[in-house]
């Protein structure tokens, strides 16, 4: 019983933090009946074939770093309008030991 208890409140504890995370992070969004909500947007003419209408619900809100936009140019779309990821360099490597 006693690893019961201590178990529980850890995961209370767990549970508290991430609610308190995503409560800073969340906005209220008001939307009334028949609302489609979309954005379309602005795509240079050599990305003619992507479709420029997304659904709201597709959209994050980025934080982005200036450094990390990546020019159109140097992004290949094959026909099937898909195109393969080639990683530049592995930032960050970790190997952990599990003990039982």
């Amino acid at each position: 019983m006693e690893k019961v208890k201590i178990i529980k409140e850890r995961l209370k504890t767990a549970q508290s933090r991430q609610k308190s995370y995503s409560d800073i992070r969340r906005r209220d969004l008001e939307f009334n009946e028949d609302d489609w909500v979309a954005y379309k947007l602005e795509l240079p003419p050599e990305m003619s074939l992507v479709h420029p209408i997304f659904h709201v619900s597709m959209l994050k809100k980025v934080v982005g770093d200036p450094s990390t936009i990546v020019p159109v140019a140097t992004i290949e779309v094959n026909g099937e309008l898909s195109h393969e990821e080639i990683p530049v360099a592995i930032l960050d490597m970790q190997v952990r030991k599990i003990e039982k």
